[in-house]
């Protein structure tokens, strides 16, 4: 995954006037292109629930999940990222597909304002490493901006 490049484009797509929705549409779309992630969405945060806003992959029965539920909801309590290398050793996991076997979720956020999240799952134990974590910070980062740029004209 060539985060930098999505990154600028991003930004880009942000100087043409596009709104946070065609930014992740375009972010999820880019990241799913990676082989090794089977499903990516985003998650948007309202009040104590996450909203799926859309995804590539598979459908899900999981379009709303409370805050603390599952990992999506646990990174949310949590404030913080999640990479959950074996999903079967999860107490609290969701399960979207049974073929899933690790999960990573980025949080999509502003200082201490959380707009939602990057979730993505793979077939794969284990599937995600380090650098994927710091580029699809980025990317989350690029968002955030946009969303927060967004609530601020929106009060």
């Amino acid at each position: 995954m060539n985060g930098g490049s999505l990154i600028k484009e991003l930004q880009e797509m942000r100087d043409d006037g596009h709104l946070s929705d065609a930014l992740l549409r375009k972010a999820v779309r880019r990241i799913s292109e990676d082989e090794r992630f089977d499903w990516v969405g985003v998650y948007l945060l309202r009040d104590d629930e996450l909203w799926l806003h859309n995804y590539v992959g598979e459908p899900t029965e999981h379009a709303k999940i409370p805050v603390g539920t599952g990992v999506c909801g646990r990174a949310v309590a949590e404030r913080r990222n999640l990479n959950i290398p074996d999903v079967s050793k999860e107490e609290n996991y969701l399960a979207c597909s049974p073929e899933v076997k690790s999960e990573l979720v980025i949080l999509i956020r502003a200082g201490d304002d959380i707009f939602g999240q990057i979730d993505i799952d793979s077939e794969k134990k284990a599937a995600f490493k380090e650098e994927d974590e710091i580029t699809l910070i980025g990317i989350a980062d690029k968002l955030a901006e946009q969303l927060a740029a967004e609530r601020r004209e929106a009060s």
